[in-house]
């Protein structure tokens, strides 16, 4: 009797192996096979050993707020002002005008363009926060070297290689934020050091205003600029070599309890952790997957305006009558709107579980703006025309909204490095046209560049609505097939879960993996 009952157990045993061996052949998989999986099997295995409290969870992400968003701002924080250091030199002396300058304004974008591609697979290969890090000292270095030449030949050059080292800044950190964040948790967490880019200008602006009163008899204004902000690259470069974590698998700043309960935070997303091995399959669904045509889509209409503003926006205040001193302190309240968009952004989403429509509240205001600047050409009203400045520059938390979906929404690290390196091509592409659309022979008004800016805000609000519909239809059929494979193959709850925890680290993609939930 025993016999017969233990000659069962092993039918049941054998039936049950091979029900997940064609759920996983369905999938596309034939078998989950772990040594192919993420760093994270390392660690804490394909099923959950460990649980851990929720106040255990809340006083670990706190540990974690602590370091990554405040490091990842500091990043940004460089990173915008070396971006941006050029318009503060456009109007402090700065020996490159008309045609040469919008071509300076390029070479930055063209850098990383070029370079975003390897960059990116580079740092798939080596440890994510030590490359940062490298890089980001390097470029500090190249900022500085700014200060030592008058040619135009030279600052394109240094330009483009700023480029280069910077390519690589947003596609690391939304990994990181990626890896150590649930996805309720991480639009927050990206607007946190997203804010950087409205309060750099803040900054920036006063200590432009600050150095424009030297007299520049020993070094001209500009030049200050760069020494100091290159300087500042350089710290940053250091303090992240020795404090951002690269994975939860290798966090130096968690103990390994810390580590496994960091991993087990986010396993139930399905969004894995690193892994070194590049997979072309990946490549080749990302570039298949209509929704990354379309992210890049978006990000090349959000970035368009970027490139125009960020290297014109103190020419179009002067514009109004404003001097140059008064123009770099009039600038600043635009930093200000700009960061609140981007905090309120970030909470809506991750809040209500939204990703295109904080981009909605952020388009409308953008276009407002343009629209004023473009009725009220030749006005004498600068109240109106200066609103119409600090209100344009609120598309800007688009870009920072459009991270926090590719981290949600994608799965396969290969897949994912892939589609935040083409996010961030798209970004410089669409910031090389940028600095083409506000042209010389425009100036002052640049009507034909401001109409560019509200018509491309205006397609943007289409593409948003279209993504935020096709993730609803791919989770409503998502869930329908998970239903069904629940009820064909007898799973109960526990069932279900415990397959969920097995696909988690397996370095599955959105696509091949059933328990994969999208963010609208």
């Amino acid at each position: 009797m025993s016999s017969e009952s233990s000659a069962a157990k092993n039918l049941d045993e054998v039936e049950k192996s091979s029900q997940l061996e064609t759920y996983d052949e369905k999938l596309g998989l034939d078998s989950l096979d772990t040594s192919d999986g993420d760093a994270a099997l390392q660690l804490v295995g394909a099923q959950a050993t460990a649980h851990f409290s929720e106040e255990y969870n809340r006083k670990l992400r706190r540990k974690l707020d602590l370091v990554i968003p405040t490091i990842s701002a500091a990043v940004y924080f460089s990173q915008y002002l070396d971006k941006t250091s050029l318009n503060y030199a456009s109007i402090m002396g700065f020996p490159i005008t008309g045609q040469d300058y919008n071509l300076v304004s390029m070479a930055f974008y063209l850098g990383y363009l070029v370079w975003e591609f390897p960059t990116v697979y580079i740092s798939q290969k080596l440890r994510l926060a030590k490359y940062l890090g490298g890089n980001i000292v390097v470029w500090g270095i190249i900022l500085m070297l700014h200060a030592s030449t008058d040619n135009f030949g030279a600052f394109f050059a240094l330009r483009f290689l700023l480029g280069m080292c910077e390519s690589c800044v947003a596609p690391c950190l939304i990994l990181i934020v990626s890896m150590f964040y649930k996805k309720d948790e991480q639009a927050k967490r990206i607007s946190w050091f997203y804010i950087m880019n409205g309060l750099t200008q803040v900054f920036g602006g006063f200590v432009a205003y600050g150095i424009s009163f030297y007299d520049g008899k020993a070094l001209p204004s500009y030049k200050i600029i760069y020494i100091l902000l290159g300087a500042l690259a350089v710290v940053v470069g250091i303090v992240v070599l020795i404090w951002l974590p690269d994975s939860p698998v290798n966090a130096s700043i968690l103990t390994r309890e810390e580590r496994i309960a960091a991993l087990e935070r986010v396993r139930n997303d399905q969004g894995g952790t690193e892994n070194k091995k590049f997979k072309k399959d990946q490549v080749i669904e990302a570039l298949t997957d209509v929704r990354t045509w379309l992210v890049v889509l978006s990000t090349m209409l959000t970035s368009i305006p970027n490139g125009a503003l960020s290297n014109f926006s103190n020419i179009i205040i002067k514009s109004f009558g404003y001097t140059s001193k008064q123009t770099l302190i009039l600038g600043t309240p635009a930093g200000f709107i700009g960061s609140a968009m981007v905090i309120f952004c970030g909470w809506y989403s991750d809040k209500k579980g939204e990703r295109m429509i904080p981009i909605v509240f952020a388009l409308i205001p953008t276009i407002v703006g343009a629209a004023i600047l473009i009725g009220l050409n030749g006005s004498s009203n600068k109240g109106a025309l200066l609103f119409a400045t600090y209100i344009i520059g609120t598309f800007g938390s688009a870009l920072s909204t459009i991270y926090a979906y590719n981290a949600s929404n994608t799965s396969g690290h290969t897949k994912k490095v892939t589609i935040n390196a083409m996010t961030m091509a798209t970004f410089s592409i669409g910031n090389i046209i940028g600095t083409e659309i506000f042209q010389p022979k425009d100036a002052p008004a640049y009507i034909p560049g401001k109409t560019a800016i509200m018509v491309l805000m205006i397609v943007q609000l289409g593409v948003s609505v279209l993504l935020r519909w096709i993730n609803v239809r791919l989770n409503e059929k998502r869930k329908i097939q998970l239903a069904e494979e629940k009820a064909r193959r007898g799973w109960t709850d526990d069932d279900v879960q415990r397959e969920r925890e097995r696909h988690a680290f397996a370095d599955l993609t959105d696509r091949q993996n059933i328990f994969f939930i999208y963010t609208r």
